[in-house]
C-alpha cells in the first residue's frame, strides 16, 4: 500500500541493483536527519513509552553534520531518498577521545518503509569493513532496546543494560553492546 505523498520504495530484498550505499557528505545532512525521524518515530513505539519519545526523538532525530562527514558515515540511497543510513567513529558518542583499536557505531537507522529488508544489514556490512580495515577490532554500541534483535543477530554481544543521559537530562534506557572482530 502507497502511503499518500511518498513515493514507492523499493520491495523487499531489492538488492543493489536499484540503491547506492556511499559515505554520506555535508548535503546528506537535511535528508539524514528526515530519515531518522521517520525511523525513530516508527520503530521505537514499541519498546519505549510515549512520553519519553515527546522528549527524546527531538534530541536523538537530528543529524549531526560532524558525523555525517566524518568519512566513515554511509548511507544507501535511492534517487534522493536515503533508506538507511550509519557509521563508526573512533569518538564516544559523549566525543571522548578513543582507545587505539576501539571504534562506536553511531546512528545506524532504517527507514521504516524498508525495515527489514535488509538495507541495515547491508549498511553495517560496510561499516564493520571500513572499521576493519582502519584496524578497529572492538565495535561498542549503544544500542535502543529496538536495535538488540538487531546487532545480536550480527555478532554483537550484551554488555549491560544503560541509561543514556540526553542533553536535556532526560534519561534514554539503551543496551551497551560490543562487537570483537573474530578475523572471519
Amino acid at each position: 500500500m502507497l502511503i499518500p505523498h511518498e513515493r514507492q520504495l523499493p520491495p523487499p530484498n531489492a538488492g543493489a541493483m536499484d540503491t547506492a550505499l556511499r559515505p554520506a557528505m555535508p548535503a546528506d545532512t537535511e535528508a539524514v536527519g528526515r530519515m531518522l525521524a521517520r525511523s525513530y518515530r516508527a520503530l521505537l513505539a514499541d519498546d519505549y513509552e510515549p512520553a519519553l519519545l515527546r522528549e527524546a526523538l527531538p534530541l536523538i532525530s537530528v543529524a549531526r553534520p560532524g558525523l555525517i562527514s566524518c568519512g566513515t558515515y554511509y548511507l544507501i540511497e535511492q534517487e534522493d531518498r536515503v533508506l538507511a543510513a550509519g557509521g563508526w567513529t573512533d569518538v564516544s558518542p559523549h566525543g571522548a577521545p578513543g582507545r587505539a583499536g576501539v571504534g562506536h557505531l553511531r546512528h545506524l537507522a532504517t527507514d521504516p518503509l524498508v525495515a527489514r529488508c535488509g538495507y541495515g544489514s547491508r549498511l553495517l556490512g560496510q561499516v564493520i569493513q571500513s572499521a576493519r580495515a582502519a584496524g578497529i577490532t572492538d565495535l561498542r554500541c549503544q544500542s535502543t532496546l529496538t536495535a538488540v534483535p538487531f546487532h545480536a543477530a550480527h555478532g554483537f554481544t550484551v554488555v549491560g543494560e544503560i541509561d543514556v543521559r540526553l542533553p536535556t537530562g532526560v534519561l534514554f534506557p539503551a543496551v551497551q553492546m560490543r562487537w570483537l572482530d573474530d578475523g572471519d
